[in-house]
């Protein structure tokens, strides 16, 4: 079969997957690349193929304009899988990957009259329960404050300056598009089956939060718990590798 051609600065392949497999494509989280999910990759390598979204301001992309709204992330991404979304695909996404990934298989209902097989939303609370948040007015102190606290970033990054003035722009502009976001309650809601994952200890999103996707789709509905923070996926890319083989491949 001959390889699906995608937009090669939005799309990153980490692995092929075995011959006939669901294709996942997975959404980072506020401040992260694609890269974020190569060893997530490596553990499904022999059971999906998969597929990263790479957001613009941010390594390789580092000199394209960040967006700063939800929609701008979504319609883009639409657009550069298209291609991939007239077959079977499912989706990951990660905190703010996680909305962005909403949105994007909200475009492939409305657009193409499709959906993903499933969607993975982790870390990241229901669209319904909203909670006010203005991290991308804090100065640039406090981002680096949010991003020590988060324990998502090596401690050694925090303390290079050149780095950090790198990292900071997209990362404010993402918080601007995640905290500006708000979902439409006047569109029809997704019936794919959906499975959301958070860790135990996440202070963003509580189970009640999490298990408040349920009422987002018309399809089967899946909720796993795992140890850890906001960033468990961290230390259990395997554990939740599985989770994502079984609801794909059974």
């Amino acid at each position: 079969m001959t390889e699906i051609q995608l937009d090669d600065e939005w799309i990153r392949r980490f692995t092929p997957g075995p011959a006939g497999s669901t294709p996942l494509v997975c959404f980072p989280h506020a401040g992260g690349s694609a890269s974020y999910f190569r060893p997530f990759a490596q553990e499904l390598k022999d059971r999906n193929q998969v597929l990263a979204v790479q957001y613009p301001g941010r390594q390789d992309r580092m000199h394209h304009r960040c967006l700063n709204r939800i929609d701008e992330f979504a319609d883009a991404a639409f657009t550069a899988l298209e291609p991939l979304l007239k077959e079977p695909v499912a989706f990951f996404g990660h905190s703010m990957g996680a909305v962005i990934a909403f949105e994007v298989a909200h475009r492939m209902r409305e657009r193409l009259g499709t959906a993903p097989v499933t969607l993975f939303v982790s870390g990241r609370r229901a669209p319904s329960k909203d909670r006010q948040s203005t991290i991308h007015l804090l100065d640039d102190d406090g981002l680096v404050e949010v991003l020590r606290s988060s324990s998502g970033t090596d401690a050694r990054i925090l303390e290079d300056k050149d780095v950090l003035r790198m990292i900071l722009p997209p990362l404010r502009a993402d918080y601007t598009a995640v905290e500006t976001w708000r979902d439409d309650p006047s569109r029809p809601i997704l019936d794919c089956p959906v499975v959301t994952l958070f860790g135990e200890d996440d202070e963003t999103v509580t189970s009640e939060e999490a298990a408040a996707w349920v009422d987002h789709t018309t399809g089967p509905f899946t909720l796993e718990a795992f140890e850890g923070g906001h960033f468990y996926l961290a230390d259990r890319f395997g554990a939740v590798a599985d989770t994502v083989a079984h609801a794909l491949n059974g």
